[in-house]
């Protein structure tokens, strides 16, 4: 049997090395924390169906590996993308069950991102605090843009798109086909 949801979110993690983007990933697919941990090679990826407002959504989230020596190779998963001028960025600092560590304040992160007009949360993947939070609050942002036009999911390029389950928007041509005779190639 099938998938269905309404819309389609593509999520891309990025950060440095060693920050728990891998344990956000495997704590939301799969409520799953591992202690010993791998760095990642290249992109990892995973999908979740969620509700988000009454709306089946399905999440794709890819993992990108922090390190150096591979940037050029998770680059090569987002060449030539192009964001959508009202994207949604979600600043998260992880690793909030180890307090000792801490190698930036929550003061300093929220006015970081107050700053650069970002949404900021705190977590843990170890825990799970706020881990689900993290992606539903991202979600919810997106869909409320939707609903207000500021995103569109037939917009290319958007990281967001109508799912199996929606009926696509129709929408009247804005100009009359032309006759071949009227062709506007040049050859």
């Amino acid at each position: 049997m099938s998938e269905t949801y309404e819309y389609l979110f593509k999520f891309l993690v990025i950060g440095s090395a060693g920050t728990g983007k891998s344990s956000l990933l495997n704590n939301f697919i799969g409520n799953k924390f591992k202690e010993d941990r791998c760095h990642t090679i290249g992109v990892e990826f995973g999908s979740k169906i969620v509700n988000i407002g009454g709306k089946s959504t399905k999440l794709q989230i890819w993992d990108t590996a922090g390190q150096e020596r591979f940037r050029s190779v998770t680059r090569s998963y987002y060449r030539g993308a192009a964001a959508s001028p009202n994207i949604v960025i979600l600043l998260v600092g992880n690793k909030k069950d180890i307090e000792e560590s801490r190698e930036v304040t929550f003061t300093e992160a929220s006015q970081f991102a107050q700053e650069n007009e970002l949404m900021f949360l705190e977590t843990s993947a170890k825990t799970g605090e706020n881990v689900e939070e993290a992606f539903l609050k991202c979600s919810k942002t997106i869909l409320a843009k939707i609903e207000t036009g500021e995103l569109d999911p037939e917009r290319i390029g958007s990281g967001i798109q109508y799912g199996t389950g929606t009926a696509k928007r129709l929408t009247a041509p804005k100009k009359p086909a032309r006759a071949p005779s009227e062709c506007a190639c040049r050859v």
